[in-house]
């Protein structure tokens, strides 16, 4: 999928940017990564409160196999299936995936948080 489609398909977060990685693409707004493009595919990140939404709607989890021979789940699902034809409903999945990767970037500590809390 070219960045010109993705661009329009996110219409809504504007602006968004949109990075090479993986073989892929990852779409991020105010430097959050929300979704990924991959193999063609636009997957939605997900957290614990909104992965059983995308469930619900019929999306599946994004997984790949590690190296051990395991699949490894990642926080990405699917695009439900109404969204690709209602552009109000992509606007709603699309607002759903920013505000996980939104908690998800918060979770994560700063370099500069952790070492506030370090004595010399």
């Amino acid at each position: 999928m070219d960045s010109a489609a993705i661009e329009d398909m996110f219409f809504s977060l504007q602006p968004i940017s949109i990075r090479r990685m993986f073989g892929g693409k990852g779409i991020y707004r105010d430097g959050i990564i929300f979704a990924i493009e991959f193999e063609g595919d636009i997957l939605l990140k997900a957290d614990s409160e909104t992965a059983p939404l995308f469930a619900a709607a019929g999306s599946t989890q994004w997984g790949y196999e590690g190296k051990t021979g395991k699949t490894v789940m990642m926080p990405y699902w699917s695009l439900p299936e109404d969204a690709l034809d209602d552009p109000e409903e992509m606007q709603r999945w699309a607002r759903l995936a920013f505000e996980a990767g939104a908690r998800s970037a918060k979770a994560i500590p700063t370099k500069t948080a952790s070492k506030k809390g370090r004595k010399s």
